[in-house]
C-alpha cells in the first residue's frame, strides 16, 4: 500500500507568494506591496522576517486570515479598509465606514498650515471642518503642543473615530469633536481653519475608481452639481470667525483653484498661496482674512 504524504503546512513565503499571485491575477496596481501588508497583518510577521524566514511555518488560522484579506483586496477593497487603519503624517488613524481614507496628497494641507501659522509656541485655536477621521486636526495638534482645536462633522460615527484617533495620538485633551453642519459658524477667534470638504461633482461620482466609489462615504465625496457647494457654505462665515492674522487652508480639486479662489475673494478673503501636492497638482489653497 502506498503511503499518503501528509499535507504540507503553509509557510510564510508560500502564503506571500500565493497572495502576490492572486492580486496580480486580479489586476491590482501594487500586488507586491499590498500582499506584504496584508500577510503581515494576518501573520504578525515583520517585513524583515518575511525576507529572512520564508520557510517559517504559518498556522492555519493565520493563513486563512491572509487568504480572506487577499480575497477582499482582489475584489477592490482598499488595503486600509481591510486593515481598518491608515498612516497619515506619521500617525496611525483608525477608519470606519463614515470616514474618508486619509491620502498622502492631503498632507499638503498640514504642511501649508504649519508654514503659514508661524510661532510654534503660540496657543493657536484651530477648526477642522468635516474632520472625518480627524487626521488634519490631530496631525496639527501633534505638531503644535500649545494649540487646541475643534473638529466638526455631520457623521456621529466619524466623530467617534476621530476621538479615538486623538486619544491614540495623545492630543485628546486639546481636541473637541462636535456633530454639526460646517455651513454654520462653529467657533470664533480662530487662528487656523482647515478643511478637506466634499468636492467631487455628483455627475463624476460614478467615474471614480472602485476603491473610492464603493468604499469611501458619499457624504465625504459629493460636492454637488459643480463640486463647489461646500466651499460656498463654509466660506460664507469663516472669514468673520478668524482672529487677526488668521489663516484658512482648503483642499481643492486640481481643476478648481480659480473657482474656489473666486468664492473666497467674494467672501472677503485674500489668496496667500496655492500649493501643489506630491504630483505637482494644485491642492492646498491658503487664504487670509481681511482683518
Amino acid at each position: 500500500m502506498t503511503a499518503i504524504a501528509p499535507e504540507t503546512a503553509p509557510t510564510l513565503g508560500g502564503v506571500l507568494r500565493a497572495a502576490r499571485a492572486r492580486l496580480r491575477e486580479a489586476g491590482v496596481a501594487t500586488p507586491d506591496l499590498d500582499a506584504r501588508l496584508l500577510v503581515a497583518a494576518a501573520t504578525a510577521a515583520t517585513p524583515a522576517r518575511m525576507i529572512a524566514e520564508p520557510d517559517a511555518p504559518v498556522d492555519a488560522a493565520a493563513a486563512a486570515a491572509a487568504a480572506r484579506h487577499v480575497a477582499r483586496r482582489a475584489a477592490g477593497e482598499p488595503v486600509a479598509r481591510i486593515l481598518g487603519a491608515r498612516e497619515f503624517w506619521g500617525l496611525s488613524f483608525h477608519l470606519n465606514a463614515a470616514t474618508l481614507e486619509p491620502r498622502p496628497d492631503s498632507e499638503t494641507i498640514v504642511e501649508a498650515a504649519l508654514d503659514h501659522c508661524r510661532g510654534a509656541g503660540r496657543p493657536l485655536r484651530i477648526a477642522d471642518l468635516g474632520t472625518g477621521s480627524g487626521c488634519l486636526l490631530v496631525a496639527l495638534l501633534a505638531e503644535r503642543p500649545a494649540a487646541a482645536g475643534i473638529g466638526v462633522d455631520l457623521a456621529a460615527a466619524a466623530l467617534a473615530a476621530a476621538r479615538g484617533n486623538a486619544e491614540a495620538a495623545g492630543v485628546a485633551g486639546r481636541a473637541l469633536f462636535v456633530q454639526a453642519d460646517f455651513g454654520r459658524p462653529v467657533a470664533h477667534g480662530l487662528d487656523l481653519v482647515v478643511s478637506n470638504p466634499p468636492y467631487v461633482t455628483t455627475a463624476d461620482l460614478a467615474a471614480l475608481d472602485r476603491e473610492v466609489r464603493l468604499h469611501d462615504p458619499r457624504l465625504a465625496l459629493d460636492g454637488g452639481a459643480d463640486g463647489l457647494g461646500p466651499y460656498r457654505r463654509l466660506l460664507g462665515w469663516v472669514g468673520g470667525a478668524l482672529a487677526p492674522g488668521g489663516v484658512v487652508v482648503l483642499e481643492i480639486a486640481p481643476t478648481a483653484a480659480a473657482a474656489v479662489g473666486g468664492i473666497a475673494e467674494a467672501a472677503g478673503l485674500s489668496i496667500a498661496e496655492l500649493r501643489p501636492d506630491l504630483g505637482g497638482r494644485p491642492r492646498a489653497l491658503v487664504l487670509r482674512g481681511g482683518n
